[in-house]
């Protein structure tokens, strides 16, 4: 069957490590929309962050951020689809965090443009500290996330060393016993794990099953990108799943289509090859 959903991860994915979309990139995912392909970005940015994106690409369909926990029209704001953390768990999670000194991050304020509320962050933890200034208007700093907690935010995210963030992640995996979800994004060649903790409702892989089921398109005429952990969901949704060059070698061993990397203009390879050349 044809492609008519093409649901991209932005970081890793649909640009390269400078943060670009190469021309190539561009003219495929061009020729796509002129064969009537809808384009989904799909993303564990935030909205705030990933907004821009969607607006320069005019992407047709609403913008899945957070791990596929809010889904927003991106011209308007109105919320498509929200699947909050609850506010006791969001808690607990806190706490267990606080015990481990972790740094994290509650974002929050679903029906604006967010932002991320926070108590403080370890000085050296320079990665985190560098991604707090680039978004600096949308930081709210509190004295005690605890007592901010008093509703359902969007999520809980942690940032910091990768086998730490691994030990952590499988800490409050055992002691949430099931009651929140973990996406990981790793980095290894920057040793940067960023962990999502959010509602079991949540993923990126709803999130695209929701979108293709609104504009009545079949799961195998669904074609999904991506490069880390937190696609796999998607991936393994879409009736073409395509992993990144750049990926760990854990996902490319995943049973999925492989394309190039991101600074070999993988997604454009990837077009070509499932959707140009096929149809």
């Amino acid at each position: 069957m044809p492609v008519r959903l093409l649901a991209l991860d932005i970081d890793g994915t649909l640009l390269n490590s400078r943060g670009e979309m190469t021309p190539r990139v561009r003219a495929s995912l061009e020729a796509a929309r002129e064969r009537g392909v809808r384009i989904a970005l799909v993303t564990g940015r935030r909205f705030r962050s990933a907004r821009p994106i969607a607006q320069e690409l005019n992407c047709a369909v609403p913008l899945i951020s957070h791990n596929g926990a809010l889904t927003k029209n991106v011209t308007t704001l109105e919320t498509i689809g929200y699947h909050p953390l609850d506010a006791d768990m969001t808690r607990e999670i806190i706490r267990i965090g606080r015990a481990c000194g972790v740094d994290m991050i509650c974002c929050d304020d679903p029906d604006d443009l967010g932002v991320m509320v926070l108590e403080g962050v370890s000085p050296d933890n320079r990665a985190l500290h560098h991604y707090l200034d680039k978004y600096r208007d949308s930081v709210v700093e509190v004295a005690d996330l605890l007592e901010y907690v008093d509703h359902d935010p969007i999520q809980i995210m942690f940032s910091g060393c990768c086998d730490p963030m691994d030990e952590f992640a499988a800490h409050l995996q055992a002691a949430m016993d099931g009651g929140i979800q973990l996406f990981k994004t790793r980095y290894r060649r920057a040793d940067l794990t960023i962990l999502d903790a959010l509602s079991t409702a949540a993923s990126k892989g709803a999130g695209v099953e929701a979108i293709a089921r609104a504009h009545g398109i079949a799961r195998e005429e669904v074609m999904a990108v991506g490069d880390n952990h937190n696609d796999l969901t998607m991936l393994s949704f879409a009736g073409i799943g395509v992993v990144m060059g750049n990926a760990e070698e854990e996902l490319k061993q995943a049973g999925f289509a492989l394309t190039a990397s991101n600074e070999e203009d993988g997604v454009a390879e990837a077009i070509e090859r499932f959707i140009l050349q096929a149809q």
